[in-house]
C-alpha cells in the first residue's frame, strides 16, 4: 500500500545566505583610497610593511574596521599623518566620503561611521624635522642643510 504524502504541510526551510568579509578587505581598500589622497598617510612601517607582503597579526597598522552582520554595516577608523599645511576637516570629510563610497561600492555593506583620526603633522622643510626632533628628545645623526656648507671648502691641505 502506497501512502500519499501531503507535500502542502512540508514546510522547506530558506536558503540562508551567508557573506562573510575579513577585516583585511576592508584594511586593504582603505588603503587603495589613501593612496590616491595628496596630503596623509598611514603610521610609519606600513607602506613598506604592506607593499614587501610583512604582514602584522592585525594587519595595517592605523586601519580598523567593525562589522555588524546583523545590520549589514561597517564602523572604520583610520589613523593617519597629515602634511603641514592642509586643512584638516577639508582632507578628513574627503577621506570620509572616498572611504564610504569606496566600501559601500565594494562590498555592498552601510558605511556606518568613518572615523578618522590624525596623529601626527609630517613636516616638509628638513629644518622644521630637526626642529620637531629636538623638541621631541630623538638623537638623529646630524644633517647638512643648504646654507650651512662653506662654498670654498676645499681638499687641499
Amino acid at each position: 500500500m502506497a501512502v500519499g504524502v501531503d507535500t502542502g504541510e512540508l514546510e522547506i526551510p530558506e536558503t540562508v545566505f551567508v557573506r562573510d568579509i575579513e577585516n583585511r578587505v576592508f584594511q586593504a581598500y582603505v588603503l587603495q583610497v589613501l593612496s590616491k589622497i595628496e596630503g596623509v598617510s598611514l603610521l610609519e612601517g606600513n607602506f613598506i610593511d604592506n607593499i614587501l607582503g610583512r604582514d602584522s597579526v592585525e594587519g595595517v597598522k592605523g586601519i580598523h574596521a567593525e562589522q555588524d552582520a546583523k545590520h549589514s554595516t561597517v564602523r572604520v577608523k583610520v589613523e593617519v599623518n597629515v602634511a603641514y599645511g592642509v586643512s584638516i576637516p577639508e582632507k578628513a570629510e574627503e577621506m570620509q566620503a572616498k572611504i564610504a563610497e569606496e566600501i559601500t561600492h565594494l562590498t555592498g555593506l552601510h558605511v556606518a561611521s568613518v572615523h578618522v583620526v590624525f596623529k601626527n603633522v609630517i613636516l616638509a622643510d628638513p629644518k622644521e624635522r630637526l626642529i620637531a626632533q629636538s623638541l621631541k628628545g630623538e638623537k638623529q645623526p646630524p644633517v647638512l642643510l643648504e646654507g650651512y656648507v662653506d662654498k670654498e671648502y676645499t681638499d687641499e691641505f
